[in-house]
């Protein structure tokens, strides 16, 4: 039998029918699971059986969730997690002890950032950044304690991509664990395990969920290293509820008909953002323009659904535009059918000093528009009218 599609896989892996004969799958609230004797307790709490104990440990619908996840990614196994943070933070918790060293992106989610800076170097856990535009540098930040290598591409908010195939030759000759981020892309439009990863990480919350309903995260990847990143998961508490784990696995169902649109929309609205006389620049995967447009057409099906521009004026510019729209929401998320307008300088990335942000190119006239599913002749004027 051949290979299944990715519309096919993420609409028909499914859990087992009860004996209901259900065509949908239920929800199961609950929060624990009968045994059928004392014995059966004690080989599932031995794990030398199958089945559920405890949804903080597993549940059909988070199983059916992760199921979904791995065979979009092609990978392994998987665990979910109660928030696209959360993964982040169990998986690298999971991976290190004191005294290792990462190596990671310098264009990261502000979350990731504080994580790398403020919460792992209490417990003796070291980084280093390296930056997007000079990958000839990397080489010379492994240290014979660096252990994990932390990508994110495309880069939350500017855009940047890092070489898949590149980063997985990296990290096998130092010996590394490459953990990308693939949230932006999805696995629809992007597989960074085709290129060497052993770990990809997902905040649902995004493009996954696609509705801005819920929170929460996956982390998908290589057996020996999920295995290390359960154990935590499932003694930490980071848990997925089963009620977002069903909503989270209908939504993988149309994720491709909605990655399609949320491309289509974020091309035309990035090609009529660079007509614009008072937009300075303006970065997409799969416009020409953008500095890595090959590389994107190499590993991505199409750009994704985020543009980033900047606004003639700096801050005040920026601002006034973002006040001066009617249809686009003002919010902090992503990956909404209603698209999204966000100043990341003043909110995602606030945390960052001003010379961090320069160095990821986040300005202060930057606005991300994270493109949704509406008539994108609606989201254009909108835009057309706020820039004048």
């Amino acid at each position: 039998m051949s290979e299944q599609q990715a519309e096919t896989k993420s609409i028909r892996t499914q859990t087992e029918r009860t004996e209901q004969r259900e065509h949908s799958t239920p929800l199961f609230m609950t929060s624990s699971f009968v045994f059928d004797s004392a014995e059966h307790a004690r080989a599932l709490f031995a794990r030398e059986v199958d089945g559920n104990v405890y949804s903080r440990y597993s549940n059909p619908n988070t199983n059916e969730f992760v199921e979904k996840m791995c065979r979009l990614e092609g990978a392994e196994d998987g665990v979910s997690t109660a928030s696209g943070m959360s993964a982040i933070f169990s998986s690298l918790a999971a991976l290190l002890e004191q005294g290792d060293h990462i190596l990671a992106c310098r264009s990261l989610f502000g979350s990731s950032h504080q994580i790398l800076n403020e919460i792992l170097p209490k417990w003796g856990i070291d980084y280093s950044y390296g930056n997007i535009d000079q990958p000839e540098q990397w080489e010379q930040y492994i240290q014979d304690n660096t252990k994990v290598l932390f990508l994110e591409t495309p880069s939350n908010p500017g855009l940047d991509l890092i070489d898949l195939e590149w980063a997985g030759e990296l990290a096998e000759a130092h010996n590394l664990i490459l953990i990308v981020d693939n949230c932006f892309a999805t696995p629809y439009l992007q597989k960074p395990i085709e290129y060497g990863t052993d770990i990809v990480l997902h905040s649902a919350t995004k493009f996954i969920d696609g509705q801005g309903r819920g929170i929460g995260g996956v982390i998908v990847g290589k057996e020996e290293y999920i295995e290390d990143i359960s154990f935590f998961c499932r003694h930490s508490g980071p848990a997925l509820s089963p009620f977002n784990a069903w909503m989270f696995s209908k939504s993988l169902e149309t994720l491709p008909v909605r990655m399609d649109r949320h491309c289509d929309n974020a091309l035309a609205l990035a090609q009529f953002l660079e007509e614009q006389s008072t937009v300075e620049w303006v970065k997409y995967p799969f416009l020409p323009s953008h500095p890595q447009y090959k590389l994107a057409q190499k590993q991505m099906k199409k750009g994704g659904g985020v543009v980033a521009f900047n606004i003639e004026g700096g801050y005040d510019a920026a601002k006034q535009f973002l006040d001066k729209l009617n249809t686009l929401s003002l919010s902090a998320n992503l990956g909404d059918t209603r698209t999204i307008a966000t100043h990341p300088a003043s909110t995602t990335h606030s945390k960052l000093t001003e010379e961090e942000r320069a160095v990821v190119n986040i300005t202060p006239g930057m606005v991300r528009i994270a493109v949704g599913l509406e008539a994108i002749e609606d989201i254009q004027q909108d835009i057309d009218q706020a820039l004048h």
